[in-house]
């Protein structure tokens, strides 16, 4: 018999919601996310920046704030395997496959979706589809399906009672919705509570930018409702 979650949803008033999904952050010290955000501190700083594989201080700094979709990608493995690379090792084989691109003035481009998937499904046996448009009820279709979906969202979703400036340019991973809400992992979330966040669908949507990617993940490892583990994994 199939658990509740797995249950035809068109006989069941329950969506899938993938758990147990641990929070990651794209920073090493979550605590330090809020200062690092919206007070000016060098993420240079992080006491804890060998944790996340990062070959020296200064490469960590440079690259933390663009790593919210290896911390996407670090969470769906964690949740399929149970264990996962570090972020710098994440992040060395997607830059391989150019989803990360440095350019002449030194500014870094990317995350890049396309050459991204190619990483994911080649390196991680991971089925990856590109939606370079989406509605949010795409979004809820492709949660029903049992996917995860990688959103492209404002930063400022961490702050959601604040209407954003601009939607999109920083990633988060949806992992299900029920009863109107949707449940998602946030790597960049500033306190302890809004991590492992659930927002209404129509204040998801005022921060959605209208692409993203889904993950196809098993469906036995879903349920309703899904508790996030206590532990906070910042490598």
């Amino acid at each position: 018999m199939l658990p509740p979650c797995c249950a035809d949803s068109t006989t069941s008033p329950a969506r899938p919601v993938h758990g147990p999904v641990p929070v990651v952050t794209q920073y090493a010290t979550a605590d330090l996310i809020g200062a690092i955000a919206y007070d000016g501190h060098d993420p240079a700083h992080d006491p804890a920046w060998q944790s996340t594989g990062a070959p020296t201080r200064a490469r960590y700094a440079r690259w933390c704030r663009h790593m919210c979709g290896i911390a996407c990608l670090r969470m769906a493995l964690l949740h399929r395997d149970g264990q996962a690379p570090p972020p710098f090792q994440l992040l060395t084989g997607a830059s391989h496959f150019k989803a990360y691109v440095q350019q002449s003035g030194g500014d870094i481009k990317g995350l890049l979706y396309l050459p991204f998937a190619d990483y994911v499904r080649t390196t991680h046996a991971l089925p990856v589809d590109v939606h370079p448009n989406l509605l949010m009820p795409d979004v809820i279709s492709l949660l029903d399906a049992g996917r995860m979906v990688m959103a492209s969202v404002s930063k400022e979703i961490r702050r959601p009672e604040r209407d954003p400036e601009k939607r999109g340019g920083h990633l988060v991973l949806v992992i299900g919705h029920e009863n109107g809400q949707i449940h998602f992992r946030n790597p960049s979330r500033h306190t302890p509570e809004s991590r492992a966040a659930v927002l209404p669908a129509s204040r998801f949507a005022a921060f959605f930018g209208g692409r993203g990617m889904s993950l196809d993940l098993p469906a036995s490892r879903h349920r309703v409702a899904g508790r996030p583990s206590a532990e906070v994994i910042g490598r």
